[in-house]
Parts: C-alpha cells; structure tokens; sequence
C-alpha cells in the first residue's frame, strides 16, 4: 500500500518550500516572545528584545538593553501604610531556628528602646509559626474600612495566616492564592504606627521571597543559619537573591552555635563551628552574632514564651539583644 505525502512533510518539500516554512515557524517564535512579553496591554516591541548581533554596538549595550526591559515589567515598590522600616529574616533552608530568631529579635528591638514601636508579620503561609511562638489564637477583628487588626502578645502586635485558618488545618495553596493571601497580610492589616515590621520568611527563595522584596521597601535582610556546611549551602544561596533583588543583607545569624551542657558546662559544637562567620567574610557582609543551642530557648518557645520576654536575665536573650543591637547599627548604615 503506498503511503500519502502528509501536506507540509519536510521528506516531500522542495528546498523553497522548506525555506518558506522555516520563515514562518521562526516568525511565529518571535510572535510568541512579543506576546510573552506583553504586560497589561502594553506591547513591548520585537526590535527591543531580538536584533540581530551584528546590530548590537557591543555586550555593555546588549546588557544596559536587557536591564531596561526587565525594569519596564517589575512592579513598583509602595510602602506599607504606617510603618518605617521592614526588617526581612530569611534562611534559605527550613529547620535553622528562623521564626523563633525573628520573634526574639521583634522583642530584643523593644528591649533595647521601648519607645520603638514594632510589629511582626509572619509571611510563611503554608508553615506560619508566630501563632504558637507567642501564644496567640483568634480571628483578627476587622476596622470600619475592612482592614485586620493584629493579635498583640507581650506588647507585640502580630499578624500571620495561622489567625485566619485552623490550627490542625494544612494551606493546600497554588501560587496564586499565596500571593493574594501575601498581598493582603502586606495592605490590609491597620498596623497603626509602626517604627520596625519584622517579617518571618517563609524558608527559600520564591515566589514569596521575590513579591515582598519587589513590591514593599525593605530596609534589609537577616540570614539565619547553622554552622552545617549543608545549612550554610543554602544560606548562601539566600543572601545572593537579595543582592539580586538589590535588597541590602544587613548580615549573618549563626544559631545554633554551641551546646552547653547543664551539669558540666561542657560546650559542644554540634553542627560544626564558626561556619557562619566565614561565609559572611566569603559574601562580604556582617557577621551578626551567634545563638546558642540552649534548652530554655526550645522551652520557653514551645509554651509560647520567648526567652526574650520568659528569661530577660538569661546568657541567650541577651544574645538576642545583641543582635538586635547589631541589626538596629547596620539599618543605620545602610539607610544612610
């Protein structure tokens, strides 16, 4: 049985068919990359993201051409209504002790000035911690113009998707529904006056990580680490997207330094010493501080009492003051 000759088959076409088909599938690639790059109706034309190389003047043009293309498309900052300056704590894994620092280090910032008012936004969404850390349940009542109104515990307003969902009941969220839960924890929270937000980052460098850093002026960015040399892969990895984001990193927390014993007062270092303060002097950036691997931390977290506010005279909440010393010096630096 003879096969038919499939209309358009590359086997059964002359070289100027060939040729005129390979045209058009290239035109229809550039007409994709214009439709892709189209935002809000705004056409961006061909001619700013395809020339030939021949037509380009050199890569630093090529380049400067790219920047002003990327810049066209990203959204514009706005401050969050009422509040100063928003303080970042990030790690690039999960596990490292992130949310129970942020808390502690919202609490050492009152500590070392109560006439600083500061808030703390939990922007995990799928793993919100700040609920149990500081012993807070309950619906955020609404204003009159439907904004929340955040829990307050030990003086600390706070706001976090835990308020808005069951305890037990796990976020089964794509994308979309992320960034508009983010969307609203950022503009529809009555925060009042704030002089600090302290925002608790969800682990990694995302979606939410890009929105907040893109779409809210942040003052900087906390790295929270341990000393494993697996932990600080990741650390790394999340202070080199803030500096992408051109977002300053304030510097590096190592938690989790060193384990004392209670009966001996023998120090173990658990997950390996000083790793933090060499990454920070390989990146460039400070050095913080470090927290210990103590049990009153684990503790007092556990029943919603930070060591901060539970252990005001302990070793480890001075350790948090200290750092949170150490972040108010390097906000001033680096908003100056």
């Amino acid at each position: 049985m003879r096969l038919l000759a499939q209309p358009g088959c590359a086997r059964h076409t002359s070289p100027q068919q060939h040729g005129n088909m390979a045209a058009h599938w290239a035109g229809r690639r550039l007409s994709l990359l214009s439709l892709i790059l189209t935002k809000r109706g705004q056409h961006v034309p061909l001619c700013c993201v395809y020339s030939p190389r021949w037509k380009s003047s050199g890569p630093s043009s090529l380049q400067d051409r790219q920047r002003e293309i990327m810049a066209r498309g990203l959204p514009k900052q706005k401050p969050i209504a009422g509040v100063g300056q928003v303080v970042v704590v990030a790690s690039g894994k999960g596990g490292v002790g992130k949310s129970t620092t942020a808390v502690n280090l919202a609490l050492g910032l009152m500590a070392i000035d109560p006439s600083k008012r500061v808030g703390l936004l939990d922007a995990d969404i799928h793993g919100p911690s700040v609920p149990k850390l500081m012993n807070l349940k309950g619906n955020p009542e609404l204003t009159e113009t439907n904004r929340m109104i955040p829990l307050t515990n030990y003086g600390l307003p706070c706001m976090s998707m835990g308020f808005l969902v069951d305890e037990e009941a796990p976020i089964v969220w794509r994308g979309l529904m992320v960034m508009s839960a983010l969307e609203k924890l950022l503009r529809q929270v009555e925060w009042g006056s704030l002089d600090y937000l302290v925002v608790d980052m969800p682990p990694g460098t995302g979606d939410v990580q890009l929105s907040i850093s893109q779409n809210v002026p942040v003052a900087g960015a906390v790295i929270v680490s341990t000393p494993q040399d697996i932990a600080l892969l990741d650390a790394r990895r999340g202070a080199e997207m803030f500096k992408k984001v051109h977002v300053p990193v304030l510097g590096l927390v190592q938690n989790m330094s060193v384990f004392q014993c209670p009966n001996c007062q023998h120090q173990t270092h658990i997950f390996g010493s000083g790793g933090a303060r060499q990454l920070a002097d390989t990146l460039g950036v400070h050095f913080l501080g470090d927290i210990p691997l103590h049990l009153n931390i684990r503790e007092m977290s556990d029943r919603g009492q930070p060591v901060v506010i539970s252990s005001p005279d302990s070793p480890e909440a001075e350790a948090y003051r200290k750092l949170a010393a150490a972040v108010l010096l390097r906000i001033q630096e680096v908003t100056v």
